[in-house]
């Protein structure tokens, strides 16, 4: 009796390696695992880094990040695409051909710009190609405060200001974008979701803890793991968020640096 080959669902993640295993396409692999979504890979950039501190940025050449995306897309074409840091002009405009020649779905941007502490992760002047090549692209856009200040081009301060921040980054061709809270203060979070056409709000009492490295990729991937397993946006983000809750309440403290949340 011939066997038959069941094909997993996939979801494939576009970053740059953490050596220290807490962020970048370590953390996104991690996710899709406990998700049950397999994992395939697109290298931008390896970091030597640790809990501490990034020490270097190496990227590869642009023409080995197309030929990555040109062997995962037609094998095992990919439910879901989970992006991050893409280093530079160059390597984002390969990434946005890349996913135009291979027609990707559920594609999720985490719009990195820097580590939290504080290296640059996006080379300067590349925004303007962030937004002009990418971002019509993406299904969902998850920037941070900081993050959709830079892409809205505005100070965001009120929860009104969330709003218009939503609506700006839309604007510019993203068809739905997740703003998350993290970065302000106070007890509680709240993460603003605009789908194209309606706003809906995400609420939580803030985690405090210091396992804090690597939240960005494990929200974005989580939410690319659902997209890809079939669920709709807004349960999708819901999902993600309560999955990087109860990763932050049982943090991993690797090295003498910051934790990440646990998996």
């Amino acid at each position: 009796m011939k066997k038959v080959r069941i094909r997993p669902v996939c979801a494939v993640t576009i970053a740059s390696s953490d050596s220290g295993g807490g962020a970048g396409i370590q953390a996104d692999l991690l996710t899709f695992a406990a998700h049950g979504v397999y994992g395939a890979t697109v290298l931008v950039a390896a970091t030597a880094q640790n809990t501490r501190r990034i020490r270097a940025v190496e990227p590869l050449p642009a023409r080995f990040l197309a030929a990555q995306m040109d062997a995962v897309f037609p094998d095992l074409e990919p439910s879901a695409v989970k992006i991050g840091a893409l280093y530079d002009e160059a390597r984002i405009r390969v990434v946005a051909r890349g996913l135009r020649r291979h027609a990707a779905r559920n594609v999720v941007l985490d719009p990195v710009m820097a580590a939290s502490s504080g290296t640059r992760l996006l080379a300067r002047g590349a925004l303007a190609s962030l937004k002009r090549d990418l971002l019509p692209l993406c299904d969902l856009v998850t920037p941070n405060l900081p993050e959709a200040e830079a892409l809205s081009g505005f100070r965001i301060r009120t929860l009104p200001d969330r709003y218009r921040a939503a609506r700006a980054i839309a604007d510019l061709g993203a068809k739905a974008v997740l703003v998350t809270g993290g970065h302000a203060s106070g007890r509680r979070i709240l993460d603003v979701l605009f789908d194209g056409e309606e706003f809906s709000e995400f609420a939580g009492v803030r985690v405090r803890t210091s396992a804090t490295h690597g939240t960005g990729c494990a929200l974005s991937s989580a939410i690319a793991a659902n997209l890809a397993l079939g669920r709709g946006l807004e349960e999708s983000v819901r999902r993600a968020i309560r999955y990087l809750r109860a990763g932050l309440k049982r943090g991993v403290f690797p090295g003498a640096g910051r934790g990440v949340p646990g998996r």
